[in-house]
């Protein structure tokens, strides 16, 4: 039976189903009933069977395995021009650490009996959404700007999915379709607001616990648009701990884009590097009004975090960089990396804090 959702503001809760809710009706976003927590001391990763790539974490997963390509498990790498490593996001079978959440939704839907699904994306969720409905065999709408990479609509043209162009802003492209979702076209399979999403990127968390050791290192800086990531991060190396699997929390340090840094102006911080700044080279974070931005200031609250907003040089720079030491990725997976220097220089984290990076996109993907 499928898990059924509530509402973590005002306690309503939803029978799942291919007509469930896509947010509560007070406009929260909904949760799982049963967050699923195991306890006790987790194999070796030499030990662990991980052929069923992130699914190996099941025990964790308030849905079943349905839809997927035995991703996840990407590598964890050293980089000593950072003093970090890297975790090959990038790699993942679209392309981007979207298909960590694109699994889950699409599991989530085959579970409820869902016909069709809609997306809304800048270009990574799209392609990686329309991809496992294609492995599930559902139709796909995939609501993208009508400025989107070529590239990316050319991955998911090529699934069978139906790209709709919109012209304006990135919320006019999820504006466009919420309204095509609550017309009743198909099921919100929303990286945003979705909580099976979550579900999936918060195996990220464990991978890297695994990878380590069952270890956690002192920061993990990520790039937030709508936190995807970032949350995915939060909500798994919470379930670690809460399970005693790890013994504490990673501070969570978020990276955005100069215009587009609504967490940054939350916690007070510059979000231009000057007036009218607006950094575009990193389209795939171009959000202003992130749909979980409350429980995103929450982690970072809890977690000792930051975020801080970067202008075109400083991710420029750093792409140039990651190039040239074989990091294949595109613009916004720069973000980031450039901010780990930034908060290095601000004296934020010290030069022998252990630090891990996600890179999250593939240079390819923008050819």
């Amino acid at each position: 039976m499928p898990t059924a959702l509530t509402c973590p503001d005002c306690g309503t809760d939803y029978d799942p189903g291919p007509d469930e809710p896509w947010r509560c009706s007070c406009g929260h976003a909904l949760e799982f009933v049963d967050r699923p927590h195991p306890e006790g001391s987790p194999r070796p990763l030499g030990q662990l069977d991980t052929t069923g790539g992130l699914w190996t974490f099941f025990e964790f997963l308030p849905i079943e395995k349905h839809v997927s390509f035995d991703e996840g498990f990407t590598p964890l790498v050293d980089a000593p021009e950072w003093n970090a490593a890297f975790k090959l996001e990038y790699v993942f079978p679209t392309g981007s650490f979207k298909d960590r959440g694109a699994t889950t939704t699409l599991s989530r839907a085959v579970e409820l009996g869902v016909d069709k699904v809609i997306e809304d994306s800048s270009g990574n969720a799209g392609a990686a959404i329309a991809t496992y409905a294609a492995r599930a065999g559902l139709e796909a709408d995939i609501y993208v700007p009508a400025d989107v990479k070529q590239s990316k609509l050319m991955a998911i043209q090529r699934t069978g999915a139906r790209p709709i162009r919109v012209e304006g802003t990135r919320e006019d492209v999820t504006t466009a379709c919420i309204d095509a979702v609550e017309s009743g076209e198909g099921w919100y399979a929303s990286h945003a607001w979705n909580p099976a999403f979550y579900a999936g990127t918060m195996t990220f968390a464990f991978e890297v616990a695994a990878q380590r050791g069952w270890t956690v290192p002192d920061a993990v800086v990520l790039p937030i648009g709508h936190g995807t990531l970032f949350l995915g991060a939060y909500r798994g190396f919470s379930l670690l701990n809460e399970a005693g699997i790890v013994d504490r929390m990673p501070r969570l340090l978020g990276a955005q884009a100069a215009g587009y840094a609504p967490i940054v102006g939350a916690l007070g911080g510059e979000t231009d590097v000057e007036d009218g700044d607006e950094t575009d080279i990193a389209d795939g974070i171009q959000i202003t009004e992130p749909a979980r931005g409350t429980q995103i200031l929450d982690a970072i609250e809890a977690t000792d975090g930051d975020a801080i907003a970067l202008g075109a040089d400083p991710i420029e720079t750093a792409l140039d960089t990651l190039h040239r030491n074989g990091f294949y990725v595109e613009p916004t997976c720069a973000v980031a990396p450039a901010a780990l220097r930034q908060y290095r220089e601000d004296g934020v984290l010290e030069d022998d804090d252990d630090v891990v990076v996600p890179l999250t996109g593939s240079g390819l993907k923008t050819l």
